[in-house]
């Protein structure tokens, strides 16, 4: 992640203080591939442990990169601070297979009862409303658009998962960005290299089809059910948006010791092998689309 972060740039100093926040700092434990870290070595061989801290942190420096706007780079730092533990299973747990953003609904609660966060927007003469990442098209919009969020995703995901990218490929993608106005005269991030930008379609669809497989979307469904047994015996729902994801694991387990149904699932979590997958009937997943911009211009994928 150091590596990645030096070939963005260097943290300004603003965004220093807001690293230090507890809502921030619970990321840190919160992994980025949704508790798939803990499940299974043959289903799952990440390459390192990446956190949706370090996500967070990367893509509000990419925010500042392309912008240098102090609040984009904050609203950045912050758009994953509703990420429960487990992250997108629990959207799976909520049936949201298609936009996966059901986990989202807290963030702006969130950020308005955090007294500290508050305090330090203040400083910088902001507020709550702000950070309301939604508002920033460079931060995110709608697929099959491009933003610093999706883009660094790509970039962890084919790093860490995928195993598809090297670092050299990161260099050649950070300097092929730059800003356009789209079709609906919205900023967006885009290419002004097409070589690059198809390098960029090959790392996303690779993603799209490992997001796809019936391993993926049964591990998912698997810790989702694991989950709703936790929530019906041990903690409240809200809970998940206030512990981390090693705090959850061992609630499961000792969990297990006294409910069979969960230990069952839960060894199968642990231990189950690819050959071992079910062919069951899988919900239709979300579509990881992207047609970025080229040179200003939505690009054809043919």
């Amino acid at each position: 992640m150091q590596e990645y972060m030096d070939l963005i740039g260097e943290i300004p100093e603003f965004l220093k203080k807001y690293l230090e926040l507890d809502i921030i700092k619970r990321l840190k434990k919160v992994g980025y591939f949704c508790g798939m870290d803990y499940a299974s070595k043959d289903i799952y061989d990440f390459s390192y442990y990446i956190s949706r801290y370090d996500h967070s942190l990367t893509t509000a420096l990419l925010g500042w990169r392309y912008t240098n706007d102090k609040k984009i780079a904050i609203a950045s730092l912050f758009h994953d601070v509703a990420t429960p533990a487990f992250s997108h299973v629990i959207d799976y747990m909520n049936k949201d297979y298609l936009t996966q953003e059901s986990t989202e609904e807290k963030t702006m609660e969130i950020l308005r009862n955090d007294k500290d966060l508050n305090l330090l927007l203040k400083e910088d003469g902001l507020n709550i409303d702000d950070l309301d990442f939604k508002k920033y098209s460079i931060v995110d919009n709608k697929r099959p658009k491009l933003c610093v969020d999706r883009l660094d995703g790509i970039i962890l995901t084919s790093l860490a998962w995928t195993k598809s990218m090297e670092f050299n490929n990161i260099k050649e993608i950070l300097d092929s960005i730059e800003i356009y106005k789209n079709e609906d005269l919205e900023e967006e991030i885009g290419f002004n290299n097409e070589i690059i930008l198809k390098k960029v379609l090959d790392f996303n669809e690779k993603i799209d089809i490992y997001c796809h497989s019936k391993e993926d979307t049964y591990m998912m469904m698997l810790l989702a059910d694991i989950t709703k047994r936790l929530i019906e015996n041990k903690i409240t729902y809200d809970d998940l948006y206030k512990i981390n994801e090693e705090e959850a694991i061992d609630m499961i387990k000792n969990l297990s010791l006294e409910n069979r149904e969960v230990k069952e699932m839960l060894d199968k979590f642990l231990n189950i092998k690819k050959g071992d997958i079910p062919n069951l009937n899988l919900p239709e997943i979300k579509k990881r689309e992207i047609r970025p911009l080229y040179r200003g211009v939505r690009y054809e994928v043919l």
